[in-house]
């Protein structure tokens, strides 16, 4: 596959993405604000923190270093050794499972029953989707690797879509249910999004072949089976996923840190972790439909582009800068957005908290949370994406390696977090991720830096905007910071006000970056036609 193709291909998967994201977040945006009006925030923090946070850490642990592993460019790759290597996932999901079940139903403070009635069952049928779900794991992979953009985000939109439509009726017409409701969305929306895949590509197979680089030719091929004469999995790739998985707990831990915290910790009520997941998830949109696309396409690229572990001069000098001219624009492309979202986040929280929840979100610690979380929403960014490149560089030795300082990062974030939360509130958590996720970006840009010493690119260096974009933020900060301190206290027609001075100073802006930044713009528009000329020939 030529890398022009390749980057359209995956630009085209970032669009998808960051629909789908954005599309998710709105409806958990408006389920949580009808949420907080039909149950207790002692049950929207035991769903939303605990059991999401079982469900996470037993997907998470139980797939994701088969798929970084099977998503990385060989030479000799063998589809069956790949698939194969993919249904390990369940044995593997099973024990993460048992082990996550037993530790939350015995060993964490289980909540009163007379508020939070079926605790057990929650628990249960959560991990048990993870279980379902891992079912479909090696499609979805093979859906990545062929470039099949539109299936994972379509598939996990409409079983998302059908959890949120399913628990706003159940809610509305069995209120009594409790966590049961939550319990049925979960395990439902999971079979739908498995049945979709599998019907997708049994109808795939019935139809006439569309490419002869598609290895695959019927839905059976996609189960496990001896290979004569080879091993039954690739030992290098299961040797790559053994090092990714020795990482997977930690990273999982830095990226649910405090939820772990909460949970294992108990320095937030129920109620008050139900509050603060609200506000989490509000100050979170921007890094999930826009950041966490963008590192899932760049890690894509990257692997695709790349071979893992070969010195830069041993690789395609082609194939290297051009995986420099997209690191170096993807880096200027999610700075720009994270400073964007930093300025004008800061001074509009409390307006936006006051519009979505009233007073239960403004009295208190909740815009000053808020406030933090758009410095964090920045760092998160520039994590993401330096994070998405390495990974996508290492060598199984770098991995290794790696995996020490994660252990450290862990130790390090979980004390700050347990120390700052204990010593200012939940303010404390956004400060511990901040401070982790910047020794985490130095780390990545210090093995950026010297895997390209041997080479004359810098795509570090274009990280910083230009000089008139950060004037005009700067300006535009300060503008909508007095502008909310004189307008936006007072009644509706201040905040109006307040809106309309935002909207002229977000335009300003953008119609800078569009005039100053010509590097990122020209390339933008060179794949944008680049693109309508690939589909003009074909």
């Amino acid at each position: 596959m030529k890398k022009s193709d390749l980057l359209a291909g995956v630009a085209k998967s970032a669009t998808y993405n960051i629909i789908l994201q954005f599309s998710l977040r709105i409806i958990t945006f408006f389920l949580n604000a009808f949420a907080l009006r039909y149950i207790s925030r002692d049950l929207l923090g035991v769903v939303n923190v605990r059991l999401t946070l079982l469900y996470s850490t037993i997907l998470f642990l139980a797939k994701e270093a088969f798929n970084k592993a099977c998503l990385s460019q060989s030479e000799n790759k063998n589809w069956q050794q790949i698939i194969n290597l993919m249904w390990c996932a369940v044995p593997v999901g099973f024990i993460c499972c048992t082990c996550g079940s037993f530790i939350w139903i015995y060993l964490l403070e289980i909540p009163d029953p007379n508020i939070i009635p079926y605790y057990n069952i929650g628990v249960i049928a959560f991990a048990f989707s993870t279980l379902v779900e891992i079912l479909a794991e090696p499609l979805v992979i093979v859906g990545q690797s062929f470039m099949f953009v539109k299936l994972k985000v379509l598939f996990y939109g409409l079983s998302q879509g059908f959890k949120c439509l399913f628990t706003i009726i159940m809610v509305i017409y069995f209120p009594k249910f409790g966590i049961i409701n939550f319990c049925l969305a979960q395990v439902l929306s999971v079979l739908i999004y498995v049945i979709l895949y599998y019907g997708y590509f049994t109808h795939y197979f019935l139809q006439p072949k569309k490419s002869d680089d598609f290895p695959f030719t019927s839905v059976s091929q996609f189960l496990p089976k001896t290979i004569p004469g080879k091993p039954f999995i690739d030992t290098n790739y299961a040797s790559l996923t053994w090092s990714f998985f020795k990482q997977s707990f930690l990273k999982q831990i830095l990226t649910e840190g405090e939820k772990f915290v909460m949970t294992f910790f108990d320095v937030l009520s129920f109620a008050d972790q139900g509050i603060y997941d609200v506000i989490n998830n509000l100050g979170s949109m921007a890094a999930r439909f826009i950041f966490l696309p963008i590192e899932d396409t760049g890690y894509l690229f990257f692997s695709q582009s790349l071979t893992r572990g070969k010195p830069i001069h041993q690789q395609k000098q082609e194939d290297v800068k051009f995986s420099s001219d997209v690191l170096s624009l993807f880096l200027k492309i999610v700075t720009l957005i994270g400073c964007i979202i930093l300025t004008f986040g800061y001074t509009y929280s409390y307006l936006a908290l006051h519009l979505y929840g009233g007073t239960i979100l403004t009295v208190g610690s909740g815009p000053v949370l808020l406030k933090w979380y758009c410095l964090y929403v920045l760092v998160i960014a520039i994590n993401g994406t330096t994070e998405g490149f390495v990974f996508a560089a290492m060598s199984k030795n770098d991995v290794d390696r790696y995996n020490h300082k994660m252990l450290l990062f862990s130790v390090l974030f979980l004390l700050s977090s347990w120390f700052l939360t204990k010593t200012i509130g939940s303010v404390g958590f956004i400060l511990a991720n901040c401070l982790n996720m910047a020794a985490r970006i130095i780390h990545s840009m210090i093995f950026i830096r010297t895997y390209f010493k041997e080479s004359n690119y810098k795509p570090l260096h274009d990280i910083i905007p230009s000089l008139p974009v950060n004037v005009v933020i700067l300006l535009s900060f300060i503008i909508t910071y007095l502008s909310e301190q004189k307008f936006c206290n007072g009644d509706v027609l201040g905040k109006v006000l307040h809106v309309l001075i935002g909207g002229v100073c977000l335009l300003v802006t953008l119609a800078t970056i569009l005039f100053t930044e010509k590097k990122l713009i020209n390339f933008i528009e060179q794949q944008y036609y680049l693109r309508k000329a690939n589909k003009k020939e074909s």
